[in-house]
C-alpha cells in the first residue's frame, strides 16, 4: 500500500562514529577473559535493558531500540538499554517529530501562514471588481472553512459585491504535488480514507471533503449534508438506511472522480437515535475543493462571481493588490494537532513549506528535512522522503531519533512546544496507547508510527522521567519482513512498556 514509486535516494549523511557510540552500562563482573571478551559482551549487556522487547527478534522482526538518561548538570548521560541502536529502519509516523523539530527550528512557535485574496482591479463605487479575484495559497496546513469564511467577510467589509471575472485559486507555492505513494496516486481517482489526502499550498480542511450523516425516518434514507454547508458541494449518492433506535450504526464511503467530477457514495445504516456522524474522504483535487468551498461562501455572503471558479499553478500578477487576508493558527497549535492526531496532510504540507523555491515537490521537502538533521549532533545517517512517514523509504535509527529528542530538550525556548505534541499514554487521544503500568502511563510522553503494508511497522519515540526525576529519551523501531506476520500494537507496547517501566523504577 505504501510502496514508493520512485527509486530510493541515497542518504546524504555518512555512517561515521556508529561503531563506538555506545558503551555498556552494567559492569561485567568476575570475567577475566581479556579485552576482547569485554568488547564482545557490550552488546548483550545493553540488550538486557530491552529483554522483553528482544522477544520479537525470535519471531523474525527487525528491531532498533535505545533508551538512555540525558546528561544534567554534573550527571553524565547513561545508556540503559539498546538493541541494534544504529540499525536503519522505517519509522512511519515517528517521522513527524522530525518535521515538528525542523519547522520549530526554522520559524519558531508563533509563526503563522497567511492566505490572501488579491486582484489587479480596483473596487468601483458600486462594489464591482472588474477583473479576476485570486486566492493566493500560503501553504497553511490547518486552513479550514472557518478561515475561508473570515476571509470572505473581510472581502465583503472591503466593499466588494460583484466580481466580473473569475475566482482563481493559485497554488503557485506548491501543488498539485506529484503523488509518491500508491495510496496517494490511487486517490486521484478514488479514495476510501482521508489519510492519503493529496497536497497543495492552497488546500482547505486537510485536503478532504466532509459530509455529515444524520438519521431520518425509520426505514427511510439518512439525511446527508455538507459539514460546512446545508447541501454538499459535490455529488453524493445516499445509500444509508435509518434503523430503529439502538440498532447500531455502520457507515462506509467511497469517493470517485470521473472526468473531473467527484461523487461520494455513502452506504450503510444509522440508528434513529444516533448523533450525526462526520465522514471525511480525500479530495481528488484539493485546490479545486478550495475553489468550490470559497465560491459557495462568497455567494452566501452576497458576493456574485460572474466568471465561475478555476485553479492555477501561476502566481497572482505582480500588480495585484491585497483585498483581504487571514492569518492561520500559530505553528505551536498546528504541531499539537499534527502530532496528536498524526495528520499526514499537515505534516507533508509543513515539510513542503520548508522548501524556499516555488513549485516544491516531496523529494525537495525530504532534502530540507535532511539538511536540518545534518545539524543535529550525533544523529548519524537518515533518509527522509516525506514529512509524514507515509512511505517505507524513510529510514532512521533509534540512536538517531534519540539524538533528535536530546537536541530539542537542550533548546529551552522550543522544548515545551515540541514536547506538548507528544502523548502521555494515560490521557492521549489515541486509545491504543493507553496500556502498561501506572508508572509507564504517567512517566512517558511519546509519538507512535504505524504502517501495515508492504511490511508491518510499529515505531515509538519519546521522553521519560525516572523515579529520581531524571529525564531520558527512548526510541523503539520494529519492522516486519516479507516472512513475518502482522504484529499488533498491544504486543509491541506491552513488551516495550515492561522494559521502560523497569528502567524508570530502577533509576
Amino acid at each position: 500500500m505504501f510502496r514508493r514509486l520512485s527509486p530510493l535516494r541515497s542518504s546524504l549523511f555518512s555512517r561515521l562514529q556508529a561503531a563506538h557510540r555506545f558503551a555498556p552500562v552494567i559492569a561485567v563482573r568476575s570475567i577475566l577473559l581479556g579485552g576482547l571478551c569485554s568488547v564482545l559482551l557490550a552488546s548483550p549487556v545493553q540488550a538486557a535493558g530491552f529483554s522483553r522487547l528482544a522477544e520479537l527478534s525470535n519471531d523474525g522482526f527487525l528491531i532498533s531500540a535505545e533508551a538512555r538518561l540525558l546528561p544534567t548538570g554534573a550527571q553524565p548521560g547513561e545508556t540503559l538499554g539498546a538493541i541494534s541502536p544504529d540499525r536503519l529502519l522505517t519509522p512511519a509516523s515517528v517521522t513527524k517529530v522530525y518535521t515538528a523539530a525542523a519547522t520549530l527550528d526554522a520559524w519558531g512557535p508563533q509563526h503563522r501562514f497567511t492566505t490572501e485574496l488579491k486582484s489587479t482591479a480596483r473596487t468601483g463605487a458600486d462594489g464591482t471588481l472588474a477583473g479576476d479575484l485570486v486566492l493566493v495559497g500560503g501553504g497553511d496546513p490547518s486552513l479550514t472553512s472557518e478561515d475561508l469564511w473570515r476571509l470572505t467577510q473581510r472581502l465583503h467589509q472591503s466593499g466588494v459585491r460583484r466580481v466580473t471575472g473569475r475566482l482563481v485559486v493559485s497554488q503557485a507555492r506548491f501543488g498539485p504535488v506529484a503523488c509518491a505513494t500508491t495510496d496517494r496516486c490511487r486517490a486521484l481517482e478514488r479514495s476510501d480514507n482521508a489519510y492519503s489526502a493529496l497536497l497543495t499550498s492552497a488546500g482547505v480542511n486537510y485536503g478532504s471533503w466532509c459530509v455529515q450523516v444524520a438519521p431520518g425516518a425509520v426505514g427511510g434514507p439518512a439525511r446527508i449534508t455538507g459539514c460546512n454547508s446545508q447541501t454538499p458541494l459535490f455529488a453524493v449518492d445516499n445509500r444509508v438506511t435509518t434503523q430503529a433506535a439502538n440498532a447500531g450504526t455502520s457507515l462506509d464511503a467511497l469517493r470517485v472522480a470521473d472526468g473531473g467530477v467527484e461523487r461520494l457514495t455513502v452506504s450503510g445504516t444509522i440508528s434513529a437515535n444516533a448523533l450525526p456522524r462526520e465522514v471525511y474522504r480525500a479530495s481528488a483535487d484539493p485546490a479545486h475543493q478550495t475553489a468550490e468551498t470559497l465560491a459557495a461562501m462568497l455567494s452566501r455572503s452576497g458576493i456574485v462571481v460572474d466568471g465561475g471558479s478555476a485553479t492555477s499553478m501561476e502566481p497572482a500578477p505582480a500588480s495585484a493588490r491585497r483585498l483581504a487576508a487571514v492569518d492561520g493558527k500559530p505553528l505551536q497549535e498546528i504541531l499539537l494537532r499534527m502530532l496528536n492526531y498524526s495528520n499526514n496532510y499537515m505534516a507533508d504540507v509543513l515539510a513542503l513549506d520548508l522548501v524556499t523555491t516555488p513549485r516544491a515537490e516531496l523529494d525537495q521537502a525530504g532534502q530540507a528535512l535532511e539538511a536540518f538533521v545534518a545539524g543535529v549532533p550525533g544523529h548519524g545517517p537518515v533518509t527522509l522522503e516525506s514529512g509524514s512517514g507515509l512511505t517505507t523509504d524513510n529510514k532512521t535509527s533509534a540512536q538517531g531519533a534519540n539524538a533528535l529528542l536530546e537536541y530539542m530538550f537542550q533548546r529551552p525556548a522550543l522544548f515545551p512546544v515540541f514536547a506538548a505534541g507528544l502523548q502521555a499514554p494515560a490521557n492521549g487521544p489515541m486509545r491504543f496507547i493507553r496500556r502498561g503500568s501506572s508508572t509507564f502511563q504517567s512517566h512517558v510522553m511519546l509519538k507512535t508510527g504505524t504502517l501495515n503494508q508492504p511490511v508491518a511497522v510499529r515505531a515509538v519515540t519519546g521522553y521519560f522521567r525516572t523515579a529520581s526525576h531524571r529525564w531520558g529519551v527512548f526510541s523503539v523501531l520494529v519492522n516486519g519482513t516479507a516472512s513475518t506476520p502482522y504484529i499488533s500494537w498491544s504486543r509491541v507496547l506491552d513488551l516495550a512498556s515492561l522494559d521502560l517501566d523497569r528502567m524508570i523504577s530502577d533509576h
